[in-house]
């Protein structure tokens, strides 16, 4: 199958009313073990990387990435999560990413929406889609997923303006959400009221970052009300490393991968096979 925008997978979520997952990789197995799962499920998906991953990765492994998807029979987008700046979406374009995502939400809104209408010039005229954000969403650890240190709620006027200012494709708000997983003694709670006014006020594509811990009932209530892809890292990379950590510690004379990966991958598709279901986008495949 063809390789998908951001704009093309989503158009059609947002058509029928579920959500994409967007996972995170930070190496070649989590992405093989996410590309197996989403067509087990027939499942479209979303790969998203963070630009420590990116750093991690390099953008070389970009070429391998695109010659599996266009081998999967499930629709596949390649999205460059939280971008910081026009250089790097540049970037990103170049490396062969068809979706991108420009996080300019710290800035002043004037200022936010000049770098994202640029970055949205530069993306619209080779066909590459643009996520944009607007209010802040917050962090709960540094343990590589980034954020604000407060949620700054999402305001209806301000993305009615934004969308039409910068044209992109699919917005990412605030509306409870924070980065990383939750400490115990924190209780998420996402406001759905919000949601409800900002998607009749934009009907783009919305998104959601920072799920991970979330109640599975409030973001089944989440898609149900407008949102269109969801981000996981979290969660998956604690399955993939939890499950590492405990095969390397039954025998230290491991070393080879393929003796030691497979497992984590098995635990991560498990969490990923538990999202797909939840946000509804089991056997959607067949839409496109």
């Amino acid at each position: 199958m063809v390789l998908y925008t951001g704009k093309s997978i989503l158009d059609i979520a947002n058509q029928n009313n579920f959500a994409i997952p967007a996972f995170n990789i930070s190496d070649w197995a989590m992405f093989l073990g996410v590309m197996d799962i989403s067509e087990e499920k027939n499942a479209p998906v979303i790969i998203a990387i963070h630009p420590d991953e990116v750093s991690h990765v390099t953008t070389d492994l970009i070429v391998a990435i695109r010659e599996r998807a266009h081998r999967s029979p499930v629709p596949v987008a390649i999205h460059w999560d939280h971008g910081g700046t026009y250089e790097q979406m540049i970037v990103a374009i170049q490396a062969g990413f068809t979706s991108v995502m420009i996080d300019a939400s710290l800035l002043p809104f004037e200022e936010n929406v000049a770098l994202t209408r640029k970055v949205v010039e530069a993306a619209h005229a080779v066909g590459i889609q643009v996520e944009g954000e607007l209010g802040t969403i917050g962090a709960n650890d540094s343990y590589g997923e980034s954020g604000a240190a407060e949620i700054i709620y999402t305001n209806v006027d301000d993305a009615v303006r934004f969308v039409a200012e910068t044209g992109v494709d699919s917005l990412a708000i605030a509306i409870g959400t924070s980065h990383g997983l939750y400490p115990s003694d924190k209780n998420p709670e996402l406001r759905h009221d919000l949601l409800e006014q900002i998607k009749a006020a934009v009907k783009i594509p919305l998104v959601l970052h920072g799920g991970s811990a979330n109640p599975d009932a409030e973001l089944a209530r989440a898609v149900s009300l407008g949102i269109n892809k969801i981000n996981i890292s979290s969660d998956i990379k604690v399955s993939y490393h939890n499950r590492m950590r405990e095969i390397l510690g039954t025998d230290e004379r491991l070393r080879e991968p393929n003796a030691i990966q497979p497992e984590p991958i098995a635990a991560l598709k498990v969490t990923a096979a538990e999202k797909i279901d939840l946000f509804g986008a089991a056997g959607k495949a067949d839409l496109y």
